[in-house]
């Protein structure tokens, strides 16, 4: 599910991602002729709004896709007639629930009626029940660009007879009814979509379908919602014993339900394939699935602690023999579960208090949407909640100032993001292009063909491709190759990066070369590919001594090699300490120390290469023939490059180590170039240090006793605080007043929030019924603390949290605490005394 070598998507959302290089004419399968199931993911698209799945029962985030591909082999005649023939004679599905949808045309794209598919298919079913498809629903483009044609759609109406006999199924199809749906698109790809629009015939003729498997059991099982079927009702189950609520109770409940079976698959899915979540990219995505189960759960099922990472045992054991990822990762899949859980709950919890803030700073009773629209954004608080909320506290929200943040929000990212780009100019028709980087930095070499591509970020940028190229393209962790392509009249191109799509490495230049036809010498930045197969060599080694180290249970679970610095993600239950972190930089320099050879061998059969005991990298996808890497006792499958012996690498420093996620560790680390710069920055600052200390011919003793006398002079400066403090709380006594039989106090006092707080409660040991709010300016922040006697507390109702929170409006910030004592802090300290005269309203 997770994609590799496709910068176009962050996860296959459809059956062909996997078969896009084959349909783009930059590769060859195997057979011409494929059956296959694909795990997808989708949150946008074609009827398929992530807010939207689990309100229905046929949409999903995560789905399985039934597939039979025909590259350049059979076409239409020979589809139509096996689907048919699968549906009616093998599934035994009812010839007259089925409809078929064929494209109408399109004069703009010069498509007329596909006359082709409707005859092909009046030999099976009904003329009344081939129907004419639009653009949007029967005509299938990969992207604004590349292959696409038209397409046939297979809809099934499950309704009851009564049903039938009110409105026709024909007048159904396409229109979102959950009985009457799509369960298989035959795809024609017979098109290329060019950048002006256009369309031009492809060279050949081929075949996408996709069935879902999910509406396919929902019709085979006899059932009228796929959340009905043994896909899902395991998991339907286990929500119901976890939540103490009943699935089919209310609406309401069951939504709720629905959304939570639906995305632990997706997720668990997606961590078992190697994406974890995070703040950006792909992990966003996941990470953003999972908050929305959360938030269902928080919101409808009355869950405050983390309870969907116990359904990872369930989903489990249902699905790993089709799918074994989820069993081998079912620890990862579980601890990473939990600990989102637990981060998005304090997420809640913490929202909820701004939230309040919003609402005491709010003037009527509508709460502005760009307040909510910066607790959405800002602070990941759910508008769904914030809504349910206000209603209950009889507030309404401007929806429609929140839905233009959010509008202008997608827009900067889709500008930001957004990349045109042109047609590929072919020169030469080359069809397999050679990488011999691991041998060669440089040769000579043609570009075979070109484009333009712009985008914010980049700017204009071309895109070449080479009939041979020594330039690695990013992969595998390990950051794309630069350098330059000199041509024969000494005309200098600079290659800034390098990348691979659909199976083409692919050069980033800012400029074309004059004469692009021209013969061209390749070569690769030589400094940039030395430190950055240090740093690649150098991850083997450091995964070696973390397993020797720390336990064979580690397993690498990413990575990031550039040629400044390392980063290394492994399996660990715990930080990993000072010592043992010592001990692995001390097992990776001994293995620099002895000089081991690199031992490569390519085109190794890849079960071979495992039963040999070479370690693959996690949520990678290796071929049939895999490249093995070997320094000593390090085995590992990998396409990058390396160095030809570990003494290259010089010396190894690990520079951090920090959690990326529950189970889940990250070690930065640097060597070569980086080691000399870091041992020689250490020097500088060390002699500065030394002059600092004005020579001390034992600097570490000198500052071990500028740390004693600092120790000594804390504790005085304590210690007179301490006696300020004592003295001040006599002078307040005197300023006590009653106030409704209340001894009232609010003053603001110099002194920083510790002493404040000693102070409070000292004064509170000395004067009964006290109700006392004291205010203060520490460097610009204001800061209100409220002490109110506990039986004063609970005899009036009061609450020092709910004052606090509501006076943070005239000092511009928020807070909270226990009912008897709490503290706000704000950024408008010309708003204390305001705070001192409002806070007597409470007990007037």
């Amino acid at each position: 599910m997770v994609i590799k070598n496709d910068p176009t998507l962050m996860f296959t959302n459809a059956g062909m991602n996997q078969f896009k290089e084959y349909f783009l004419g930059n590769g060859v399968p195997k057979s011409t002729r494929v059956t296959d199931t694909q795990k997808c993911l989708r949150v946008s698209g074609k009827h398929n709004d992530l807010e939207e799945v689990g309100m229905d029962t046929y949409h999903h985030t995560m789905f399985e896709m039934l597939g039979n591909w025909s590259f350049g082999d059979y076409f239409k005649e020979e589809a139509i007639d096996w689907a048919w023939e699968l549906l009616t004679e093998v599934f035994k599905i009812d010839k007259d629930i089925l409809y078929v949808t064929i494209y109408e045309g399109d004069e703009q794209d010069g498509i007329g009626k596909d006359m082709e598919a409707y005859n092909f298919w009046k030999k099976h079913i009904a003329e009344d029940r081939i129907l004419l498809g639009n653009k949007k629903d029967n005509f299938w483009e990969m992207g604004e660009q590349g292959p696409c044609g038209p397409c046939s759609e297979i809809h099934v109406d499950i309704r009851s007879a009564e049903e039938k006999a009110k409105i026709p199924g024909a007048d159904l199809i396409n229109n979102d009814h959950p009985q009457v749906v799509e369960i298989w698109n035959l795809v024609f790809m017979q098109f290329n979509r060019k950048a002006n629009g256009d369309l031009e015939e492809l060279p050949a003729q081929h075949v996408d379908t996709g069935m879902g498997f999910e509406r396919l059991c929902m019709v085979l099982q006899g059932k009228q919602s796929n959340y009905d079927t043994d896909v899902f009702t395991p998991l339907l189950q286990e929500i119901e014993l976890v939540t103490k609520q009943d699935y089919g109770k209310t609406e309401q409940t069951d939504i709720a339900m629905r959304v939570i079976a639906d995305h632990i698959r997706a997720v668990a899915f997606a961590i078992a394939d190697g994406q974890l979540p995070s703040n950006t990219g792909a992990g966003y995505v996941i990470r953003r699935i999972l908050r929305r189960a959360i938030r269902y759960g928080f919101s409808f099922l009355n869950q405050n602690e983390p309870f969907i990472f116990k359904l990872v045992h369930t989903l489990s054991s249902q699905m790993k023999t089709a799918f074994p990822e989820l069993a081998a990762q079912k620890n990862l899949v579980v601890n990473v579960i939990k600990e989102e859980e637990q981060s998005f709950l304090r997420t809640l919890e913490q929202g909820l208090l701004l939230l309040e803030s919003i609402i005491g700073n709010t003037q009527g009773k509508e709460v502005s949407g760009s307040k909510a629209f910066e607790l959405y954004d800002t602070y990941g608080f759910p508008i769904d909640l914030t809504a349910l909320i206000l209603r209950e506290r009889g507030y309404t929200l401007d929806e429609k100032k929140f839905d233009e943040e959010l509008l202008k929000q997608k827009e900067r990212s889709r500008a930001a993001t957004k990349v045109d780009t042109g047609d590929w100019q072919i020169l030469i028709d080359d069809n397999e292009e050679e990488f011999i980087g691991y041998d060669n930095l440089s040769t000579r070499v043609k570009i075979t063909k070109y484009r333009k591509v712009e985008s914010q970020k980049d700017g204009e940028m071309y895109q070449l491709v080479f009939n041979l190229t020594p330039f690695y393209a990013e992969s595998g962790g390990q950051v794309g190759d630069k350098g330059y392509l000199e041509c024969t009249n000494g005309e200098i191109t600079y290659i800034v990066d390098t990348k691979k799509e659909n199976n083409l490495i692919i050069h980033y230049t800012k400029t074309l070369p004059r004469d692009i036809k021209a013969k061209f010498t390749a070569t690769v930045d030589e400094k940039q590919r030395a430190r950055t197969s240090s740093n690649h060599t150098a991850t083997h080694l450091l995964h070696q001594g973390l397993r020797h180290v720390l336990g064979t249970h580690v397993e690498q679970k990413g990575s990031m090699v550039r040629s400044g610095y390392l980063r290394f993600d492994f399996s660990h239950f715990s930080k990993v300490s000072e010592e043992e972190l010592r001990e692995v930089q001390s097992f990776v320099n001994a293995r620099i120390r002895e000089q081991i050879p690199l031992e490569e061998r390519r085109n190794v059969p890849y079960t071979l290469a495992v039963e040999e005991g070479a370690i693959g990298l996690f949520g990678e996808k290796y071929g049939d023939t895999v490249r093995v890497i070997k320094f000593g006792e390090s085995v590992e499958l990998c396409g990058g490059t390396h160095v030809k012996n570990t003494g290259d690498i010089w010396h190894f420093i690990i520079t951090g180590e920090s959690a990326v996620a529950a189970g889940v560790r990250r070690i930065e680390a640097i060597t070569s170039d980086a080691a000399k710069d870091y041992f020689a920055e250490q020097a500088n600052a060390f002699q500065q240090v030394k002059a600092v200390l004005k020579n001390a011919k034992d600097p570490v003793k000198a500052i071990a006793t500028l740390q004693d006398e600092n120790a000594v002079l804390k504790k005085q400066v304590e210690q007179l605080l301490k006696d300020k403090a004592s003295g001040l709380k006599n002078e307040l006594k005197q300023q006590v007043t009653d106030v409704n039989g209340v001894n009232f106090l609010a003053v603001k006092v110099d002194l920083d929030a510790g002493a404040i707080k000693d102070m409070a409660f000292n004064l509170g040991n000395e004067v009964d019924n006290l109700f006392a709010l004291f205010a203060t300016d520490q460097g610009g922040k204001a800061v209100l603390t409220c002490f109110i006697d506990k039986t004063l507390a609970k005899e009036k109702g009061l609450n020092a949290g709910t004052i606090v929170r509501e006076l943070g409006k005239y000092i511009q910030g928020g807070g909270g605490g226990q009912p008897f004592f709490a503290t706000a802090g704000g950024k408008n300290p010309a708003g204390i005394p305001e705070a001192l005269e409002q806070v007597k309203t409470y007990i007037q």
